[in-house]
């Protein structure tokens, strides 16, 4: 929406499908793509709250039929990618969900409006020290994502671009990625 409004930047860092889709617009510079990391979709719980068994796809269901509330958004990847699993599974008007349009859905956790969240794991960790991850989507449901970079076309600080892109890649950056929920490349 912001790329469409006119605003630009030196450097974008998203997912792999928006970085292809701003290389396609020719926003972005091809030569200047990089992937960076691969992350999932998982499930947190209050701290110290007793993590749910999604070891199969049945269980996944069942703790899902049985949460008095789930947090989950209802934009971006894991929202869409959520809602979109509940009808697959079945079970889509069956889940009491606590959606929100986007943001930081685990943050339910911590004042008691859900007993659940699902999104994607470096967002549920973004929630803070009041929550915790339970496990990742069992991996015949999961949807991993792959976090990208490149530099904008209209960028006067390409130099920079080229730099900050390359820092992505150090042992440093490996660290925070792993720190945030990422899986390094």
């Amino acid at each position: 929406k912001r790329l469409a409004a006119g605003e630009t930047a030196d450097v974008a860092v998203s997912n792999l499908p928006a970085i292809e889709r701003m290389i396609s617009e020719n926003i972005l510079d091809v030569a200047t793509r990089r992937e960076f990391a691969h992350y999932g979709i998982g499930i947190a719980v209050k701290a110290g709250a007793a993590k749910p068994d999604i070891s199969t796809v049945d269980a996944f269901k069942k703790t899902l039929l049985n949460a008095r509330s789930v947090a989950c958004t209802v934009e971006g990847a894991s929202g869409i990618y959520f809602s979109e699993l509940l009808a697959r599974l079945g079970i889509a008007d069956s889940v009491k969900r606590s959606p929100q349009p986007g943001g930081l859905c685990a943050e339910q956790l911590i004042d008691g409006r859900a007993d659940i969240a699902i999104q994607q794991v470096p967002e549920l960790l973004a929630a803070g020290k009041g929550i915790e991850l339970a496990a990742l989507l069992p991996a015949e449901l999961q949807k991993m994502s792959v976090l990208s970079a490149g530099v904008f076309k209209s960028s006067t600080q390409t130099d920079a671009g080229k730099s900050f892109i390359a820092f992505l890649a150090t042992a440093d950056a490996e660290r925070a990625f792993k720190a945030a929920g990422f899986d390094p490349i």
